[in-house]
């Protein structure tokens, strides 16, 4: 498509899911349901990013593979536009909607939100739904505006195991204020923990494994009672700032592969 392209509002789109990602194309009886959300931009009137849904395949791969025997299904959400376009929070109603067709499609099964930056404030904003059992964030984007009349919401999270991933370096995203959100969710939800990616950027792919591998732990034991590694059970048991400053280690995970 062309940059002068014509593109229909967002209005006259709908989201979608697709097809289950790779390994979980074949499951037979699900278990239990990872939904991913790619990044998008602040303001946008566009169609859904194909680089964006690119990105996410990576990680959707990987729990697909770590979760296969418990019958974990991954989707892309497809969303109708990439703009989160200010007080529509659009992206967060896609994840919403996403949400309650897994549920449509795959009946009481458990549901965690996977995002990356804008993605991920999605992720955290549509937390809310009653399937949710977990919320990753991956690199959030979680801006502050001093004229909103409420800070980031973090009451929905109550009741889920949230946690949220970051790299030092991050130029697109503020891993400071990730850093603060997360506090702010810690003292309503104590089932809530940060990791930092020191020296990696927004795209973290420096350690990749690394986080795909702690996103594998925390999403299996979230949904299906798998036994948590030690570094994410510290993380969650830990106070502020010690739980939401735990540094990812090189090499985490790569006993388990």
């Amino acid at each position: 498509m062309t940059h002068n392209a014509l593109v229909a509002p967002a209005g006259t789109r709908t989201p979608r899911l697709g097809r289950p990602v790779g390994a979980t194309q074949t499951v037979t009886e699900v278990g239990g349901v990872v939904l991913l959300l790619p990044d998008g931009e602040a303001v946008s009137s566009r169609g859904p990013s194909a680089w964006a849904r690119a990105t996410a395949l990576p990680l959707g791969r990987a729990l697909g593979r770590a979760g296969r025997g418990e019958g974990l299904v991954a989707h892309v959400v497809r969303y109708r536009g990439r703009g989160w376009n200010g007080p529509d929070a659009q992206l967060a109603a896609d994840a919403s909607w996403a949400v309650a067709e897994a549920v449509r499609r795959y009946g009481d099964v458990p549901v965690c939100l996977a995002g990356r930056g804008m993605g991920a404030r999605a992720a955290l904003h549509a937390a809310g739904h009653a399937a949710v059992t977990a919320v990753l964030a991956v690199a959030p984007w979680l801006p502050e505006d001093d004229r909103a009349a409420e800070p980031e919401p973090v009451r929905q999270l109550v009741g889920r195991r949230v946690l949220l991933v970051h790299g030092t370096n991050d130029a697109r995203t503020d891993p400071e204020l990730s850093y603060r959100y997360a506090e702010r969710a810690k003292k309503s939800n104590r089932d809530t923990c940060r990791f930092e990616v020191h020296a990696d950027g927004h795209a973290l792919r420096q350690y990749q494994d690394e986080v795909h591998a702690l996103a594998a732990d925390f999403v299996l034991s979230s949904l299906f009672g798998r036994p948590q590694s030690r570094p994410l059970a510290d993380a969650m048991a830990a106070p502020p700032p010690l739980g939401l400053r735990m540094p990812l280690a090189a090499g985490f995970g790569c006993s388990r592969r």
